[in-house]
């Protein structure tokens, strides 16, 4: 996305939405600060095997279980100072009787980071430190492109007007959808740890927290948000639009969110059975995560460039004609 269809500060954008910008910039930053701060520290542990002989295995451990509260000690500003908008957006719509993309979005980071601070403490079993700061900083990365979006259009064309409108009311669907989700993948994990407990107690932890880390809406929190911001400049980089263009970039948005959607809750879906029948380690929870987030930013970037790299090229076709 160009940097000056979306990046560009708007010269009479006012000194609140200046502000806004700059705190969002500012969580962003810290959040991939320590995400690969949190995944650098997380590496020792994937490096952990049983076939190592006891004298190393025994050293390792004890790395570990530094490494985890250092990661400790740097995800909790991620979590509190980063996600603030979360918590506070999560916390809004609770009192005005709604639910959004938020509360979800808080539901699946308590249920990785809880489990991971009592893992810490404990000093035995599977953090997701790395998971949380990782998700935190990908969702962020998705809402300051639509801020910047929004921002870089705001009082302009009725075009852009239009795909905020459409914004609204699809983030009303996905939001529906995600909180329904996680309410059930949190109900599953608990349900299947309790299952696992009766018949093998010792693999019980690790199959609840795998289905508690996937519970996490990564994907689905950024669906809507990288789609419009893919219209957006999409728009933003085209000379005019008509009203038949404009619909029909709307239509292609929607089918681009619902691609990035109904694609993640299918993703998951997919890794839940095997992930409740004990064959998906917590940390390839994780990673199916990330996988999935990327899916979703890969195919709104190619959605953007599908929108425009044609236009670009027949113009220069054109060109070089003349």
């Amino acid at each position: 996305m160009r940097a000056f269809s979306i990046f560009s500060i708007p010269v009479q954008l006012a000194d609140h939405d200046r502000q806004k910008r700059r705190h969002m910039l500012a969580r962003m930053g810290l959040a991939w600060l320590g995400m690969m701060q949190v995944m650098m520290f997380a590496f020792p542990g994937y490096l952990r095997s049983a076939s190592m002989g006891a004298e190393n295995l025994r050293t390792l451990d004890e790395a570990i279980v530094l490494m985890n509260w250092i990661s400790l000690v740097i995800t909790v500003p991620v979590v509190l100072y980063c996600a603030w908008p979360v918590w506070g957006g999560a916390l809004r719509r609770l009192l005005q009787g709604r639910v959004g993309m938020d509360l979800p979005v808080a539901l699946g980071i308590v249920a990785a980071f809880i489990p991971s601070v009592w893992t810490t403490w404990m000093a035995r079993g599977e953090v997701y430190f790395d998971s949380v700061a990782m998700f935190v900083a990908f969702l962020l990365t998705a809402r300051y492109l639509e801020l910047c979006a929004r921002q870089s259009v705001a009082g302009g064309a009725p075009a852009h007007q239009f795909i905020e409108q459409f914004r609204e009311a699809v983030s009303r669907r996905a939001d529906h959808i995600a909180f329904w989700f996680v309410v059930v993948q949190l109900a599953l994990a608990f349900l299947a740890g309790a299952a696992w407990y009766l018949y093998a107690p010792d693999r019980a932890i690790g199959v609840m927290v795998a289905l508690l880390v996937m519970s996490c809406p990564c994907a689905m929190a950024m669906a809507v948000p990288t789609a419009v911001a893919a219209a957006h400049a999409s728009l933003s980089v085209r000379s005019s639009s008509t009203e038949v263009d404009v619909l029909r970039l709307t239509q292609a948005t929607g089918r681009l969110a619902r691609q990035n959607l109904y694609g993640s809750v299918a993703w998951h879906l997919l890794m839940t059975p095997l992930a409740a029948a004990g064959l998906v380690a917590p940390w390839v929870a994780a990673l199916t995560m990330l996988l999935s987030s990327l899916a979703v930013a890969g195919n709104s970037w190619r959605f953007y460039r599908r929108q425009t790299v044609p236009r670009t090229g027949r113009l220069q076709a054109a060109a070089v004609q003349a």
